[in-house]
């Protein structure tokens, strides 16, 4: 079965919480703890080459980080494609990349590029026209007709809430297998997303972003069940929870001299190693060489 087929059937039975890997250890951590899928943040892997999440990652980079991210686990994962990288022949070059390297679906965005953070000031729309006309060429460009095309509208800051309802309508007529409207600033404004939709989108999934410190207030995942959405991210939670971690250690290392009052805080070297499936490696490269034979030994003969 496709990743995209998998990430379907859970949107299909509940709502599904998609936190952010930033690398692929982030995402065996994920896989680790019980979540069913996981989401490959633009910001996340922009952040991980030290760059901001201006644009300045090209589609090339985007797609090899996360097929990194996503071939280390075996959950489906959503990827952040940002504009799409390009007009619409460049848009059905970034589908299949995303797809072949085994994503089970990614988000474009209706911004202009170059494109900014979605809680940040300053962004510029696309026409709905013009990115309606994207979404369409991404339908067309994907292989398997389980691969997600995810239309995402950062329309509120600058159009308002209804305009994004109007934008989130013409994208669905494209044929976008789910909607996400940004930077929504309040629990009712979700509400109303949704209600007003519903007429109109059928049953088409809705994507919530909770991320910190921006424009949405901390929901939880049952208020935004309740409200009606099926895909919630946390994209930047583990990698600003790690940057902070890591920003503690090297300010008590510098004045301290030592690590020894942070090893509690550490995973220890057999959590790393059993979280790697460092013995299942070493298993596996015994048996290979039971069965090939090593080089000074000549190859195995029945």
């Amino acid at each position: 079965m496709s990743a995209g087929k998998r990430l379907r059937e859970l949107i299909e039975r509940q709502t599904v919480v998609l936190p952010g890997a930033f690398n692929a250890l982030t995402a065996l951590q994920i896989q680790r703890a019980g979540f069913e899928a996981a989401y490959v943040s633009g910001a996340g892997v922009a952040a991980s080459r030290g760059l901001p999440d201006i644009g300045l990652v090209s589609m090339t980079e985007a797609v090899s980080d996360s097929a990194i991210i996503a071939n280390a686990v075996t959950l489906p994962m959503l990827a952040d494609a940002d504009t799409g990288y390009g007009e619409l022949l460049a848009v059905m070059r970034t589908v299949r990349e995303f797809e072949h390297a085994g994503l089970a679906g990614i988000h474009i965005e209706d911004q202009e590029s170059p494109k900014r953070c979605g809680h940040l000031p300053g962004k510029r729309l696309l026409s709905s026209t013009a990115m309606a006309r994207k979404i369409g060429a991404a339908v067309e460009a994907r292989q398997d007709a389980d691969f997600l095309i995810v239309a995402r509208s950062d329309a509120r800051a600058i159009e308002g809430l209804d305009a994004t309802v109007m934008r989130a309508l013409a994208y669905i007529e494209a044929g976008a297998d789910a909607v996400f409207p940004e930077a929504l600033e309040s629990a009712e404004e979700f509400g109303a997303f949704a209600t007003a939709l519903s007429p109109h989108g059928g049953n088409v999934p809705l994507v919530a972003n909770m991320t910190e410190f921006g424009k949405t207030p901390y929901l939880t995942v049952k208020e935004f069940a309740a409200l009606g959405y099926r895909i919630v991210l946390f994209p930047l939670t583990a990698l600003r929870v790690t940057l902070h971690a890591v920003e503690m250690l090297l300010n008590e290392l510098k004045c301290r001299g030592t690590q020894r009052g942070e090893l509690s805080q550490m995973q220890t070297r057999e959590q790393l190693y059993e979280l790697l499936r460092y013995a299942d490696y070493e298993q596996r490269d015994e048996d290979l060489y039971e069965r090939y034979g090593r080089e000074s030994e000549g190859p195995v003969t029945n």
